[in-house]
């Protein structure tokens, strides 16, 4: 369907919807690396305005990808629940989000409609909306998931001890975590990005990372960030694994791109619910995902970077997530440039996974060639507090040394924590409590790192490394 707006003398013509939602979205390099961006603001200006005046009903009419070419698009089609939709079918894209920013569309309203949703129709309004309204709606989105502890209560926001290391040892690795650990870090899972994809590499780091969470008894999930293939691989062998970890795009070229498809996601699924290692719960998966992974695999189908990313989120949706993260700065300059597209990036990514109800968190990063520093993370990072984001990411002094990016350090966690009013997830914190590190008040015990008031265990896993 052709799309068409005029602004004084000047009529613009969009050819299709994939047109209209890439000419429409704010500016970003990927776009325009991929040729897609508009030409100019007036140009933008009026594939917002004609896109405001879409009805929702349009995205269940005309799909950005052929329903016979993808999955993806076969997966967000065939589970669109429409009783869950009704109470918005009416609206235009504009309607929408006037009605997302009124105190109608509460936490609970915002819950049951999630399912009546696709990935384009939150990309859709996510792109005539400001910072501030990305941030007000998302924070009303309540999404809990739960497996040893309990993520996205109000209130809280947890983190991702990530203790990567170069060559994989695990006296560094430990020394790492232990040091997340004091710092408070750790809630939302022990993650190790491995140096190497191999199952016996695998299978040592989940032994060690289960065998220190035994012995501290700490009430969280660890993930070793290897393809699924591998920890597949690891299930068979009988090594302990909490969370099944994937990075996924929004189509089926840019996922046969990372060597996965929904079936085997969904054999990858079963394996890790067979386990049955959650106490809290069974939510088993792990999610990563970033704008600009499809453009960058020749895989987007001539779709804006904003909606692919948005469409990754009904892949991750369909197998119930404990974690989604979006590492939003990664993938470098070429597809977000500079701080302030990487702050609008963030916003969006989080504000469209959890009104699509999922657990969203963030990867607060960028890699050294941006235009970005530490400031503009700072600032993402209290915006995405603000905004009621479930979890981040505890890097040791930010400064990723596997992966070679900035990212979040535990020290940053704890200023959110302190600046917003934020807590811990509430079995963690209680184990956190009883360990020595942390008081009643939520603080860090300042002398931990003099070994005084620490459990025995924690002093002796300490004095170990």
């Amino acid at each position: 369907m052709e799309y068409r707006c005029s602004l004084g003398s000047i009529t613009y013509n969009f050819p299709d919807l994939k047109t209209l939602m890439a000419k429409a979205t704010p500016f970003r390099s990927g776009d325009a690396l991929a040729e897609l961006a508009a030409q100019s603001a007036e140009e933008r200006v009026a594939a917002q305005m004609t896109l405001a005046d879409l009805p929702l009903t349009a995205f269940l009419s005309e799909s950005v990808i052929p329903y016979e070419d993808d999955e993806v698009t076969r997966l967000i089609v065939d589970t669109h629940d429409a009783i869950a939709f009704a109470p918005v079918k009416s609206m235009t894209v504009g309607g929408f989000r006037e009605w997302l920013l009124s105190d109608y569309a509460t936490s609970e309203r915002l819950t049951a409609l999630a399912p009546g949703l696709t990935p384009e129709m939150v990309a859709a309004v996510s792109k005539i909306m400001r910072l501030q309204d990305l941030i007000v709606v998302a924070a009303k989105c309540s999404v809990i998931t739960k497996f040893r502890d309990t993520i996205g209560l109000k209130g809280t926001l947890s983190t991702r001890i990530q203790p990567n290391h170069p060559v994989d040892d695990p006296r560094g690795i430990a020394a790492s975590l232990l040091d997340g650990l004091l710092m408070g870090g750790g809630d939302a899972v022990l993650g190790i990005n491995p140096a190497t994809d191999s199952p016996e590499s695998c299978i040592t780091l989940l032994k060690m990372l289960d065998e220190l969470r035994e012995r501290l008894a700490i009430p969280t999930q660890i993930c070793i960030l290897a393809h699924v293939t591998t920890t597949i691989q690891a299930i068979d062998r009988g090594a302990p694994v909490d969370l099944v970890f994937q990075s996924v795009g929004g189509t089926e070229a840019v996922n046969r791109s990372f060597g996965v498809s929904l079936s085997l996601l969904e054999e990858a699924h079963s394996a890790g619910l067979s386990l049955n290692r959650g106490t809290m719960g069974n939510n088993v998966m792990y999610f990563e995902t970033g704008q600009g992974s499809a453009l960058s695999a020749n895989a987007h189908h001539g779709v804006d970077q904003q909606t692919i990313e948005a469409r990754a989120y009904a892949v991750a949706r369909r197998f119930s997530p404990l974690l989604v993260n979006t590492v939003v700065g990664f993938i470098g300059p070429e597809y977000l440039f500079d701080g302030k597209q990487i702050t609008r990036a963030g916003l969006e990514d989080h504000f469209c996974g959890k009104l699509l109800g999922l657990p969203m968190g963030c990867d607060v990063c960028y890699t050294n060639h941006a235009e970005a520093d530490q400031d503009d993370m700072d600032a993402l990072l209290t915006l995405l507090g603000v905004a009621g984001c479930s979890f981040i990411m505890g890097v040791p002094g930010a400064d990723d040394i596997m992966l070679n990016y900035q990212s979040t350090s535990f020290h940053d966690a704890l200023y959110v924590r302190q600046a917003l009013g934020k807590r811990p997830a509430p079995e963690f914190e209680a184990w956190l409590q009883n360990a020595g590190v942390m008081d009643e008040q939520g603080r860090i015990v300042s002398d931990t790192q003099e070994l005084k008031g620490l459990s025995e265990p924690f002093r002796r896993a300490l004095t170990a490394i």
